[in-house]
C-alpha cells in the first residue's frame, strides 16, 4: 500500500481530532486527498488505465459530497481544510 499505518495515523492526527478518529469529516477528506494525488500521478503515466481512472472519478466525487457536506454543517471547518489541503486557488 502507498500509505503506512504510521502514515495514516499522521494524517489523522494532523487534520482529525485525534490519531485514532478515523471517522471525522476533515480526516477522511485528507485521506482521500492523498489517495487522489497518488492515482492522478499513476494516471499521468500508465494513462490507458481505465479501473484506475474510474476509481479517481468515484473517489473525487466521494470527497466532493463530504466537502459539500461539512460546508453545510459548518463553513469554518470547510474554510480551513479546504485552505489547509490547498483545494482551490
Amino acid at each position: 500500500m502507498y500509505l503506512t499505518a504510521e502514515e495514516k495515523q499522521k494524517l489523522f492526527k494532523k487534520h482529525g481530532k485525534s490519531e485514532k478518529d478515523t471517522g471525522s469529516t476533515e480526516g477522511q477528506i485528507a485521506l482521500f486527498t492523498q489517495r487522489i494525488e497518488h492515482l492522478s500521478k499513476h494516471l499521468k503515466t500508465n494513462q490507458k488505465d481505465f479501473n484506475t481512472e474510474r476509481s479517481l472519478v468515484k473517489l473525487v466525487g466521494k470527497r466532493r459530497s463530504l466537502l459539500d457536506y461539512l460546508m453545510k454543517k459548518d463553513i469554518l471547518r470547510y474554510r480551513a481544510i479546504v485552505k489547509e489541503l490547498g483545494l482551490r486557488k
